[in-house]
């Protein structure tokens, strides 16, 4: 496979985690978390995602395995162009030729969103079940 169909598979597998890890949150079809699928599914390359999963295959760890720290690093991501986008920041009203958050759901909602995002991100990397040194197993339940 080249690295065209690479890039394509991985932006399918993971905006497929991104869509099973934001799915469980409570008060679906309500503005804030609307506005975290928004920003956090809008497209995108997903070269962050595409880095978590082929360093992981390079050390044999699974794709499922992989969807957890490939979603955080991506919800990590989406919260920080959610932010950026902002009035008090860059007061951008496109972000890939779409309307930014704040603009289609207003300044709050997109604060609130990216917040949530990068919680969210936080707890998709708890559930990661790699640590350390390649192959070293740990529980995150401590963290």
């Amino acid at each position: 496979m080249d690295f065209p169909q690479q890039l394509e598979a991985c932006v399918k597998q993971a905006n497929q985690a991104l869509s099973r890890f934001i799915a469980p949150l409570p008060f679906q079809n309500t503005p804030v978390v609307e506005t975290m699928q928004y920003g956090a599914l809008l497209g995108g390359k997903r070269l962050r995602p595409f880095l978590v999963y082929a360093t992981g295959h390079m050390f044999g760890v699974s794709t499922n395995t992989l969807d957890a720290p490939a979603a955080a690093v991506e919800c990590i991501h989406a919260y920080s162009l959610i932010h950026d986008d902002l009035p008090a920041m860059d007061d951008d009203d496109l972000r890939r030729g779409l309307p930014t958050c704040h603009v289609k759901f207003g300044e709050a909602n997109a604060i609130l969103a990216g917040d949530a995002l990068q919680t969210l991100g936080v707890l998709d990397f708890k559930r990661c079940r790699y640590a350390g040194s390649v192959g070293s197993r740990q529980n995150f339940d401590d963290f």
